[in-house]
C-alpha cells in the first residue's frame, strides 16, 4: 500500500484522473493545428466544426482502440487507423475527405511539434482536494512514463499513484488498470471515483469493477444523455464530490 496521508471521514476517498482532455490539454490546441494544415492543402474548416469533430471522432477512437489495441497494429494499420479517425473529424465539421486525402492530413497535423500543458483549474482544484485527504492519481491510456510527464506538468505534489498500460490490450476500458489502482490505493471500489472524457472508456470501465465514473465535458460537445454524473470542468467535479456519494448516482437516461 502506498504510504498514505490520513483522511478525512468520507465515503469516497480515492479520485483518478484520465490525463488529456481531462488535466491536460495540448499545446498549440488541435484544433489549430487542424485548421492549419487544412489550409496548406486548401480546406477552410471551423474551430467550433473541428472540435465537433473530435468529439465524434474520439468515440470512434476509443471503441476501435477497445475492439483491437493501437499498441498492438502495425504501423500501416495505425496510419489507416488515423486516416479514418481524421475522416470522421472532418466530415463532422462539414468538409467531408477522402480517406487518402485524411492520411495525407493527419500525417502534417501530427508532425506539428506540442506539448501538452494543465487546464487553468487543473493545479488548484488538485491542490485542494489534495489537502482534503484524497488519494489522487492519474490513470491513462497514454503510452509514457507517467510520472515523469506529470511531475514536468507541475501534478507531482499533489498524486499519489500513475498508471498507463503495461502491455497491448490493457488500455479503458479493460478492467487491468482499474484493478491496479484498487490494489495500489487499497482503497475499496465503492470508495472510489474516477473522471474521464469517454463515456465507454472512463465511465463504464469505472463501472465495470464497481468504481464510479464520472464523465468530463470540457467542449460542451457531448450531446448524447448519459446516464452517469457529468461535468464540464474541475470546479464542477469538486462541487460534486462535496455531496457523494449520492451526487454520484447513475441518472436514468431521458
Amino acid at each position: 500500500m502506498l504510504g498514505i496521508r490520513e483522511m478525512t471521514r468520507q465515503m469516497i476517498k480515492a479520485v483518478s484522473f484520465d490525463l488529456y482532455n481531462t488535466l491536460v490539454q495540448f499545446w498549440p490546441p488541435l484544433g489549430v493545428v487542424q485548421q492549419s494544415a487544412c489550409r496548406e492543402l486548401g480546406l477552410n474548416v471551423s474551430r467550433d466544426g473541428i472540435q465537433r469533430g473530435y468529439a465524434v471522432a474520439d468515440v470512434y477512437f476509443n471503441q476501435e482502440n477497445a475492439r483491437h489495441s493501437l499498441g498492438s497494429r502495425t504501423e500501416e494499420e495505425r496510419l489507416d487507423f488515423f486516416g479514418k479517425y481524421e475522416q470522421i473529424i472532418l466530415e463532422n465539421a462539414g468538409v467531408p475527405v477522402s480517406l487518402k486525402l485524411a492520411k495525407q492530413i493527419w500525417t502534417m497535423a501530427i508532425a506539428i511539434p506540442k506539448d501538452f500543458i494543465p487546464y487553468d483549474d487543473a493545479i488548484p482544484v488538485l491542490t485542494r482536494l489534495h489537502a482534503q485527504g484524497y488519494v489522487l492519481g492519474v490513470l491513462s491510456n497514454l503510452r509514457r512514463d507517467m510520472q515523469q510527464l506529470c511531475e514536468g506538468l507541475g501534478f507531482g505534489p499533489y498524486l499519489d499513484f500513475y498508471i498507463s498500460p503495461s502491455e497491448p490490450g490493457q488500455e479503458k476500458p479493460s478492467a487491468t488498470m482499474f484493478n491496479r489502482a484498487l490494489k495500489l490505493t487499497s482503497v475499496a471500489a465503492p470508495e472510489f471515483v474516477h473522471v474521464g472524457d469517454q463515456y465507454r472508456s472512463d465511465v463504464l470501465g469505472a463501472r465495470a469493477v464497481g468504481m464510479h465514473g464520472v464523465l468530463i465535458d470540457r467542449s460542451g460537445w457531448q450531446r448524447e444523455e448519459f446516464d452517469c454524473a457529468k461535468v464540464s470542468n474541475l470546479i464542477e467535479l469538486e462541487q460534486l464530490l462535496t455531496g457523494a456519494p449520492q451526487s454520484l448516482s447513475p441518472r436514468l437516461k431521458a
